[in-house]
């Protein structure tokens, strides 16, 4: 087994009983199926997850806490495609009417506020990311 020796069962069921993310309980979960005698190959059959990221995940265990072993980096992702000033002017006019800006509208759609950011920002974004900035800064 290895991967489990030094944590006890009791301490992952504690710390399941205390999970609020559905990734750290299904962590949990797993530790204990695998505390349990169930091979990697059966867990990664019946979880469907590759073996791979399943022993990545065991292994946390033996240099972390068990809080720490069963939670992500923070991964920021890309960097944005505008610069700060145009991401303050864009959150300022999205919660701004497009008519108080020369639109004929009262409510921003995603296909007007995404030629809106094209033709004042320079920078073209996808419809579904046009989306989320209006559901973010509106």
């Amino acid at each position: 087994m290895g991967k489990l020796d030094e944590v006890s069962a009791d301490r992952l069921r504690d710390a399941l009983s205390n999970a609020t993310d559905a990734k750290e309980a299904k962590r949990l979960v797993i530790a204990l199926d695998y505390k349990d005698g169930q091979p990697v190959d059966e867990l990664s059959r019946r979880y469907g997850i590759p073996r791979s990221t399943l022993y990545s995940w065991l292994g946390r265990f033996e240099n972390d806490s068990v809080e720490a072993a069963i939670t992500d980096e923070s991964r920021p992702g890309r960097p944005s495609k505008a610069s700060e000033e145009a991401l303050a002017g864009l959150r300022a006019d999205a919660a701004t009417s497009p008519s108080e800006l020369g639109y004929d509208a009262d409510e921003w759609t995603t296909a007007m506020f995404r030629e809106h950011i094209e033709k004042r920002y320079g920078v073209t974004y996808s419809g579904g990311h046009v989306r989320r900035l209006l559901r973010q800064y509106a």
